[in-house]
């Protein structure tokens, strides 16, 4: 690796540590903004005015803004997460088992929905223009075009109303065999695959025919070398960097979209503990995982970055 490539890549490594530092003060800078005192609320309308002072000095509430952000900011530096104001436990042992769901979650939509986009998109982009490419391409741009929530609610209607195949709700914690892992996991799963592997595919199929326009991929097709051999020989090894672009950023909406999936159905994840702490106003916990999500989102744009670079020369320019 010469010291170009090496150059690069720090250089990814640093801007996206500038961006951390950027995204923690929004998030602290937005959670401040929630109407509500969070001392009146955790103890209560009837509270008095000494004891809402009270709690508001002992929780530091108080103290200037930049400072509770800096107190904050080392803590999240050093692993300390703090402690969650509705239950006063340790927020990293009240996030432990939830952000495991999330990401057994993320795991099985990864797994279902990656091979079957770059399938379907690298075939789209091998038959372009015939039947096939356009079917695909038609219902991928109808789907890209609902949000997740009405995908959500038709599957509902569909797999747990109409057919009764599988449960509305999904309780990722009463499993004992694969039938209730697949039942468990089958309705968020499907949501989530159906709505990234749309994104995937259009990336994917655009990547591969822009590589297909090369100088040496018309020279094979010159040659008489068949469509898929010139796909698969020429056009896909060199298209690596913009498919690992399409996939990361794809999967990075699995940050946003399965805020949502979990809350329709109840599945005990991270983002489901969110929401609930949006509810009681209590903002280190929304905090925390506002930044867990920010920095997902941003490790998987950064690897992706990286992988281009190694993979493609040109970038290195």
């Amino acid at each position: 690796m010469d010291r170009q490539v090496v150059s690069l890549v720090l250089g990814r490594l640093g801007l996206a540590l500038i961006t951390i530092l950027i995204v923690s003060f929004v998030v602290f800078a937005a959670t401040e903004m929630l109407p509500g005192d969070v001392a009146q609320i955790l103890l209560g309308q009837a509270a008095t005015e000494e004891a809402v002072a009270g709690l508001r000095m002992a929780m530091h509430l108080d103290d200037p803004a930049i400072l509770r952000f800096l107190r904050w900011l080392a803590g999240l530096a050093q692993g300390d997460l703090g402690t969650s104001y509705a239950n006063n436990m340790r927020i990293a042992e009240l996030i432990g088992a939830r952000l495991a769901n999330t990401l057994a979650l993320a795991a099985v939509t990864t797994i279902v929905a990656v091979p079957v986009a770059l399938f379907l998109g690298i075939t789209t982009a091998m038959y372009q223009g015939r039947l096939y490419d356009r079917t695909v391409n038609t219902l991928v741009v109808g789907i890209i075009s609902v949000p997740e929530f009405m995908i959500a609610t038709l599957a509902v209607l569909v797999f747990a109303v109409w057919l009764r195949w599988l449960p509305a709700l999904s309780f990722a914690s009463d499993v004992s065999g694969l039938l209730d892992v697949l039942r468990a996991y089958a309705m968020p799963v499907i949501t989530l695959a159906v709505v990234i592997s749309a994104q995937m595919i259009r990336m994917t199929r655009a990547a591969v025919i822009e590589t297909l326009k090369m100088p040496y991929t018309e020279m094979a097709l010159l040659k008489g070398a068949s469509r898929p051999r010139i796909v698969l020989r020429h056009a896909l090894p060199n298209a690596i960097g913009p498919i690992v672009n399409a996939v990361a950023l794809s999967l990075s909406y699995l940050v946003g979209g399965v805020i949502i999936v979990e809350t329709i159905f109840n599945y005990p994840g991270i983002a489901k503990l969110m929401v609930d702490a949006v509810a009681t106003r209590d903002l280190p916990l929304i905090q925390t995982c506002a930044m867990i999500f920010c920095l997902s989102y941003l490790v998987l744009i950064t690897a992706a970055d990286i992988v281009a670079i190694l993979s493609n020369p040109r970038l290195r320019k």
